[in-house]
């Protein structure tokens, strides 16, 4: 689906990181958005926590109280078949593959990989890509939890 832009409230709100009671934890770039239930998605979470030594990202579970309220604009169905990242300047929405070229950007030195997206069909082939894993994580090692859902999340 890629980017949607939405503004968010021009009051800014400081509170604690992983807090959905508002706009963006202080100091966060982006606001990380993930299937909690999902093993698969806490992998790529602790990877994210541990190459983000600048501090730019906040990371929600797609189950926290109050994320339907911050976020009114994605579906809850979207947190189920892909990662969202939001901007916090303008609240800039990314899902699947798009996420993770955003992610990959906003890490230390991650431009120096990021650059692949800029090539011709990078990007329908990493789309394509992430929603054949995406179908396909409850085979992957996701867990119970995704076994649980139908394999058809598009």
């Amino acid at each position: 689906m890629g980017a949607r832009d939405h503004s968010l409230p021009d009051s800014a709100a400081a509170f604690a990181p992983g807090s959905v009671s508002g706009r963006c934890a202080l100091g966060c770039t982006y606001v990380v958005v993930y299937d909690g239930g999902c093993n698969v998605c806490r992998k790529l979470v602790t990877t994210l926590e541990r190459w983000d030594r600048n501090h730019e990202l906040e990371i929600i579970a797609s189950d926290a109280p109050g994320l339907a309220e911050r976020f009114p604009w994605i579906p809850a169905r979207a947190y189920n078949e892909s990662i969202q990242v939001v901007r916090c300047a303008d609240g800039l929405t990314s899902q699947g593959a798009a996420a993770i070229e955003v992610l990959i950007d906003a890490m230390p030195k991650g431009r120096l990989v990021s650059w692949i997206f800029s090539l011709p069909f990078a990007r329908p082939i990493a789309e394509n890509g992430y929603r054949w894993f995406a179908r396909n994580r409850y085979h992957l090692g996701c867990g119970e939890h995704c076994r649980l859902r139908s394999p058809d999340t598009e």
